[in-house]
């Protein structure tokens, strides 16, 4: 049987609706896979108030954001200013994350925990739970109250949106879903201010 994985985005909840989602779901510990865990308008969702509010409920907490976070670093997983998913999931530190989830899921009911209420808008989901997907776990997302969505539900879903449903002799599933993802993922992931207005950096150097 797969290992199942969750995942929820915070959203604008306060702290109980939060608590509330992982109860349901019955939920023992969160992976914050924020690269900056830190929010001014919804400060319970802060990193150290975060870990410290679901001690005291009995949930562990641990943070991956350097490991699995989607704003990187280094600007080689960038492409024009925006965030390139495919590169960074090709990254050790990256794949190393992903083990850490893998390996933890055998003792904990684990949820990837990121801002971004919808999936389909959040590199939880396009980036991390696609490399959980492919290394055989069952990825389901929470998205409301009693209401989960599975990774291969956000697949379909992709390809519809994306206008790769129809059939097409010259590409396989897996080709039609890979654009899916890259198309979703330029609207969506991180873009860098600096890098979008100077693209070439190191020639300035």
């Amino acid at each position: 049987m797969a290992i199942e994985i969750l995942t929820v985005g915070h959203s604008t909840r306060d702290y109980e609706g939060f608590l509330g989602l992982l109860r349901e779901a019955e939920v023992s510990a969160v992976a914050d896979v924020r690269t900056h865990p830190y929010s001014r308008q919804f400060p319970h969702f802060n990193r150290e108030t975060l870990k410290a509010e679901l001690r005291t409920d009995g949930i562990a907490y641990v943070f991956l954001g350097d490991e699995l976070g989607g704003r990187p670093r280094d600007i080689k997983y960038y492409c024009d200013g925006a965030a390139d998913y495919e590169k960074m999931a090709t990254d050790e530190n990256f794949k190393k994350g992903i083990d850490r989830v893998l390996n933890g899921a055998k003792q904990y009911r684990i949820a990837l925990m990121c801002s971004e209420g919808n999936p389909l808008d959040c590199h939880r989901c396009l980036l991390v739970g696609r490399a959980l997907s492919e290394r055989g776990a069952d990825v389901q997302h929470i998205v409301a109250s009693r209401k989960i969505i599975s990774q291969q539900e956000i697949e379909e879903q992709l390809i519809r949106e994306c206008g790769h449903g129809g059939d097409d002799m010259f590409a396989k599933g897996e080709q039609r879903l890979a654009e899916a993802y890259r198309e979703r993922s330029r609207l969506v992931s991180f873009r860098s201010p600096d890098l979008q207005n100077n693209p070439n950096p190191e020639q300035n150097r």
